[in-house]
C-alpha cells in the first residue's frame, strides 16, 4: 500500500487543521494505520492510531481531547483532526500502516510510510 501525506500548514495557536492520509490500493480496508511526527532536534512520536475496522487504538497523551483520528474506507483515507493547536504541536506529520494486514498492536512496527506533511503552529 502507498500512502501519501497532506493538509498541513501553517496556523496560529489555538487553531485547527485536518491532515489527510490517501491510500492507493483496494485492500487498504485491511491495515491499520497511524500519524506519526517529528519535530526538528526531537524523535518521531506516534501520534495516534485507528485499526483496519475504525477502532481508535492510540492516542498520545499530548494530544487526547485535541486530536481525533477517523478513517473512511469508501475514500482510502485516514483523517486526523487537529483542534487547539499549541506551539509544541509543530512538527512534520506522517502516516504510517504496518505490512500486516487485519492486525493492530500498540508496539507492531510499520513498514510503509508517506511523505511527511508540515504542520507550524505560530504564537
Amino acid at each position: 500500500v502507498q500512502l501519501q501525506a497532506s493538509g498541513g500548514g501553517l496556523v496560529q495557536v489555538g487553531g485547527s487543521l485536518t491532515l489527510s492520509c490517501a491510500a492507493t490500493g483496494r485492500t487498504f480496508n485491511r491495515y491499520s494505520v497511524a500519524w506519526f511526527r517529528q519535530a526538528t532536534g526531537k524523535e518521531r512520536e506516534r501520534v495516534a492510531a485507528i485499526t483496519y475496522n475504525s477502532n481508535v487504538a492510540y492516542y498520545a497523551d499530548s494530544v487526547k481531547g485535541r486530536f481525533t483520528i477517523s478513517r473512511d474506507n469508501a475514500k482510502n483515507t485516514v483523517y486526523l483532526q487537529m483542534n487547539s493547536l499549541r506551539a509544541e504541536d509543530t512538527a512534520v506529520y506522517f502516516c504510517a500502516a504496518p505490512a500486516r494486514t487485519y492486525w493492530y498492536t500498540n508496539d507492531m512496527e510499520y513498514d510503509f510510510w508517506g511523505q511527511g506533511t508540515q504542520v507550524t503552529v505560530s504564537s
